[in-house]
């Protein structure tokens, strides 16, 4: 028994000496705290602020581009209700210019069409005054012509010379007042008749 005795306590020494390999000694356990709390002093003194000034700062980036946007917002949303404000009175501009330029025009054609009738009618004025003219023109012409034929004519039937200017005058006035009378007649006569 000896040797299961000795076999046992051999086992039981291998066994603590196992666990004694997983638990450090009192000495590295100290040595190791002490780094340990040197390291945490320098990474909370040096290291620490520094992170935390970088996320400050990257915090206060976020902070003032999120307020950017929304000032950018506002402003775009502002823009926005200006630029509808002004195309609403760019529109009423732009109808109240139609309505004045169809008034013009109608006013332009109104005065248009009244000057063209003025006009028509100065045309036509002195269009009859010219055929007037014309025909007094016409009419004297012709009592020269009838005149000189009348006295010619007479003056073949009569044998006489009828070259004298008074005597020819009143022969044809008389003879171109018997045409008119005779005309005249004929006229009442027709316009009596119907």
């Amino acid at each position: 028994m000896p040797t299961v005795h000795s076999a046992v306590l051999a086992a039981e020494d291998s066994a603590v000496e196992g666990i004694d390999l997983l638990i450090p000694a009192w000495y590295d356990i100290i040595w190791s705290s002490v780094v340990l709390v040197i390291i945490a002093i320098v990474f909370y003194k040096y290291i620490l602020p520094k992170f935390q000034a970088v996320l400050d700062e990257r915090t206060e980036k976020i902070e003032g581009g999120l307020a950017q946007a929304e000032t950018a917002q506002a402003e775009a949303a502002a823009a926005l209700e200006e630029y509808h404000q002004q195309l609403q009175e760019a529109r009423t501009e732009a109808a109240k210019i139609r309505e004045e330029a169809r008034a013009e025009g109608s006013a332009i054609v109104a005065e248009l069409r009244t000057k063209a009738q003025d006009d028509a009618t100065r045309i036509l004025e002195t269009a009859h005054r010219q055929v007037e003219a014309e025909r007094q023109q016409a009419s004297i012409s012709l009592r020269a012509d009838v005149g000189s034929l009348a006295t010619e004519l007479a003056s073949k039937i009569v044998g006489e010379s009828l070259e004298d200017h008074a005597r020819q005058s009143r022969v044809v006035d008389r003879f171109l007042a018997d045409l008119e009378s005779e005309n005249t007649a004929g006229v009442g006569s027709n316009g009596q008749e119907g």
